[in-house]
């Protein structure tokens, strides 16, 4: 063999051994980052609120939220920027549904997830099409049927709640923190929890120590329930009333929860004030109109203790809202203990803290539509 073929041999056998080396290296580079990418995915399991161990793989990027509810408390914790679909209910704007509202021009963009309401059934095909990390459901399964939906879409269903009342409720405050901890946002679901827990207390401390006899007697009416009513539509256990201790005619009653009166009822308890839904008061309106003599006889209406309240039972509990109408409440009912707060900007603070910027203008949106914070004229 010639010394050049040698020599050109040698440097074949040297330029294998680099290659060699640097595929190894780039194998070696390229198994070390997909170690490091697999690394920071894990697998958390939580408990929900029907008792259901779910395992999730973490990080999430997108979620939905179906059932009546479920969405807004996904915006609570800030998540609006990870929900990659919506139930149609939701694509139009709703006046009253807070973050129907604040978020419409997003949700009206999103792919349709099913048709949404309080007795709906989730479109599993749909579901499976959008491919969520997490459906969030409350009120439309129970265990069995979320482990059917879940088994059906391979994606993880997590059932929350929001309680009895759907304000200060432990369900909430659960449903709010397994929310965070799925999204990696276990910091904002305590900042509203706390705040929630924080108005809970604030509330009590101004009222806890009014004697019964100091306190005013006071009625709600016009309450929806299951579609619009008039001034019979009231409701024992109402929670406002309950936040400042107030003496709810109602109550009397026994009964907790939406209830229907007759008129004659009303005069015979005869109370100091009346709050008014003004998501209805074009109900009671008309009613005055053709029977003012009836509520010319109500002591609240010939004192002019008659006030309009926001509605926050839209599509289950708007709890900032519940949260700025109990302050309200708190304003007229027991105006010393209340002299520092202006209820209008209150609500605007309680807005705000669980919608940030964007919840700013949410109240004067409100008062456009219904009348805001004030007494009511017929």
């Amino acid at each position: 063999m010639s010394k050049q073929l040698k020599k050109f041999n040698g440097i074949v056998a040297i330029l294998l051994v680099i290659v060699i080396s640097l595929t190894a290296c780039s194998k070696a580079s390229q198994n070390q980052s997909q170690t490091s990418q697999t690394s920071k995915e894990t697998v958390q399991t939580v408990t929900d609120l029907v008792g259901r161990q779910v395992e999730i793989k973490t990080p999430v990027h997108k979620v939905v939220g179906i059932g009546p509810g479920a969405l807004r408390l996904i915006t609570y914790i800030d998540g609006i920027d990870r929900v990659a679909g919506v139930e149609n209910i939701d694509k139009k704007l709703v006046d009253g549904r807070t973050y129907n509202v604040i978020f419409q021009d997003k949700l009206a963009q999103l792919p349709t997830i099913g048709q949404g309401g309080p007795d709906s059934t989730p479109d599993a095909e749909k579901l499976i099409e959008i491919n969520p990390d997490v459906i969030f459901v409350i009120s439309l399964l129970d265990k069995a049927k979320a482990d059917d939906l879940q088994a059906k879409t391979g994606i993880p269903v997590v059932v929350l709640s929001y309680g009895k009342l759907g304000t200060f409720e432990e369900d909430v405050y659960t449903s709010l923190k397994i929310i965070g901890k799925i999204m990696g946002k276990e910091d904002r679901a305590k900042e509203v929890v706390d705040y929630i827990k924080g108005v809970q207390k604030d509330l009590q401390d101004r009222t806890k120590d009014i004697s019964e006899d100091k306190k005013p007697t006071v009625y709600i009416g016009a309450l929806g329930f299951k579609g619009a009513h008039g001034i019979e539509s009231t409701q024992g256990n109402y929670p406002p009333f309950m936040a400042v201790n107030a003496r709810n005619v109602a109550d009397t009653l026994g009964q907790k929860g939406s209830v229907m009166i007759e008129k004659e009822k009303l005069l015979d308890w005869n109370p100091d004030i009346i709050f008014i839904d003004e998501g209805n008061f074009d109900l009671v309106k008309q009613d005055y109109q053709k029977n003012p003599d009836f509520y010319k006889n109500l002591k609240a209406v010939k004192n002019d203790n008659v006030y309009g309240i926001l509605p926050y039972n839209q599509y289950n509990t708007n709890i900032d809202t519940a949260l700025a109408d109990s302050y309200w409440v708190g304003k007229v009912l027991y105006p010393e203990q209340f002299k520092d707060i202006d209820p209008a900007e209150k609500a605007k603070e309680i807005y705000t803290l669980f919608f940030g910027e964007a919840g700013k203008g949410v109240y004067d949106k409100m008062k456009e539509v219904y009348g805001g914070f004030e007494k009511i004229k017929f």
